[in-house]
């Protein structure tokens, strides 16, 4: 069992955790993942990895409220338990060598982009943050990504807050102005890492994503995870999760990623009901 130690309410739907898991933490790098059971009943599902503390023994994980087991995930309180925490998985992002990096972030992603940009940072290299998000609601880690960042760039679609438009823009306007990174990351949707590899292919600079695709095991037995990365087959749990995004098929992964949407959806549904029947009996 691992113990909830700190709960953050982040914006209406997002959520950060600090759990309890000295033997994970002792591990973890940027990029890695855990997978995750809130109870022994429970599915398991896939978190990367927001952040560690090797001395206290401790894991950030943050995640956003979109099915069932996040919506189970989200009623724990501080001092709760989850039932299983397994990790780290896949493999860390690569960060040595790297001078000048653009991290391009959309929405929960950042979760995942900010330790990257945090451990760039420690080692010296000259980060330029670029994160979107719907609107000003829904901004997260802004202050830390000022810390970790030498230029910090905030996008939102309606302009509520920061610029207004999509994270693109910035880093192609970055690159024309005379920018030169040795490698972009980019942490979102899918159709946001598909424009970003779109907007740095025709200057040649080399371009990683972050694929998080359905999974189950997270050792590569099921399959769920696979991609189609330079014609071949990949498994994002252990061949990533950070790929060329030149070499990502991402028409097939964005199709892959709908096929279980009306299933969650259901499960989502009948697990709302049930706190609110709960809610109710006590009432």
């Amino acid at each position: 069992m691992y113990r909830i130690v700190t709960k953050r309410v982040l914006n209406p739907t997002v959520m950060l955790m600090e759990v309890e898991a000295p033997l994970v933490a002792k591990k973890a790098e940027a990029g890695q993942f855990i997978i995750l059971r809130v109870d022994e009943d429970g599915e398991r599902i896939p978190l990367t990895v927001a952040g560690y503390d090797r001395e206290k023994g401790t894991v950030r994980i943050i995640f956003q409220i979109v099915g069932a087991t996040t919506k189970l995930l989200s009623m724990k309180e501080e001092g709760d338990f989850i039932c299983d925490f397994v990790g780290p998985l896949g493999k860390p992002t690569h960060t040595d060598g790297l001078h000048k990096v653009a991290v391009v972030g959309g929405g929960v992603g950042c979760a995942i982009a900010l330790p990257v940009a945090e451990k760039l940072h420690s080692l010296g290299c000259e980060v330029h943050s670029i994160v979107g998000f719907r609107n000003r609601d829904l901004v997260i880690l802004e202050d830390e990504f000022r810390r970790a960042s030498d230029k910090l760039i905030i996008m939102t679609d309606d302009g509520s807050y920061g610029e207004k438009g999509v994270v693109t823009a910035p880093l192609k306007a970055l690159i024309e102005s005379g920018e030169k990174y040795d490698q972009v990351i980019a942490i979102g949707p899918l159709i946001m890492m598909k424009f970003v590899v779109a907007t740095t292919r025709p200057f040649g600079i080399p371009t990683v994503v972050s694929m998080n695709p359905i999974m189950i095991d997270g050792t590569g037995m099921c399959g769920g995870c696979r991609l189609t990365v330079g014609g071949k087959t990949r498994f994002a749990c252990v061949d990533g999760p950070d790929f060329d995004g030149f070499e990502v098929d991402f028409d097939e992964a964005l199709s892959r990623g709908t096929m279980y949407r009306d299933f969650e959806r259901h499960a989502y549904e009948e697990t709302c009901n049930l706190f609110r029947k709960e809610e109710t009996s006590r009432g």
